[in-house]
């Protein structure tokens, strides 16, 4: 702060000290020949009176502003938590063959031209991926009762596996067909069969 004042004095004097020695340079009563060193020290009086002493407060000013302490910020948020990585266990392992599955089901379905019967068979695709979520369910609750190849939780994924792979197969069967015969009267009754045959976790 001290050296933002003493600036600003230094500043304030010199420049007010320059403008009324030119003050007195060009004025037209000038010519009574006043010494130059009279003429000088009366510039540097006013100078320091009329510009060093409003110099001082400015630069005392600035100095305060810039002597002000900066606000202190609050620390960054932590970074947010990881989410958990996934679960590698026997359960996630069927869930997953079912998961592939259903994958399989919609790229076989999307091989078939358009037609009704392909309309037909991707609803029955549709529902097919819709039991994905009952198996999720009996996955957690496997997992949480910790069962053992046994339990009735466990054989109840086992079967939900054996059914979805045994669906998949089906539709690939289905599809082949609708490649050879488009006609919805001709695969009909295949269709029908195929439907019946879609697993139905949430009622077993």
């Amino acid at each position: 702060m001290g050296r933002a004042a003493l600036w600003g004095l230094l500043i304030g004097t010199t420049l007010m000290t320059t403008l009324i020695m030119f003050g007195f340079a060009t004025s037209p009563e000038n010519g009574s020949g006043v010494p130059l060193v009279a003429s000088f020290i009366a510039s540097g009086m006013f100078g320091v009176v009329m510009g060093g002493i409003p110099g001082t407060l400015i630069g005392l000013v600035v100095g305060a502003v810039r002597r002000r302490p900066q606000p202190v910020l609050p620390p960054p948020p932590p970074p947010p938590l990881a989410p958990p990585p996934p679960m590698h266990d026997r359960w996630a392992a069927m869930v997953g063959r079912c998961e592939l599955a259903v994958r399989r089901v919609g790229a076989a379905v999307a091989t078939v031209p358009p037609s009704p019967a392909r309309d037909w068979l991707e609803r029955i695709a549709g529902q097919f991926g819709g039991e994905l979520s009952d198996v999720r369910r009996i996955a957690d609750l496997a997992r949480a009762l910790g069962a053992d190849h046994d339990h009735p939780v466990t054989q109840r994924l086992t079967a939900a596996v054996r059914d979805f792979t045994s669906f998949e197969d089906e539709v690939g069967r289905v599809a082949l067909q609708l490649l050879n015969q488009a006609s919805l009267d001709k695969v009909r009754t295949h269709l029908e069969v195929l439907e019946q045959q879609l697993p139905h976790l949430g009622n077993g």
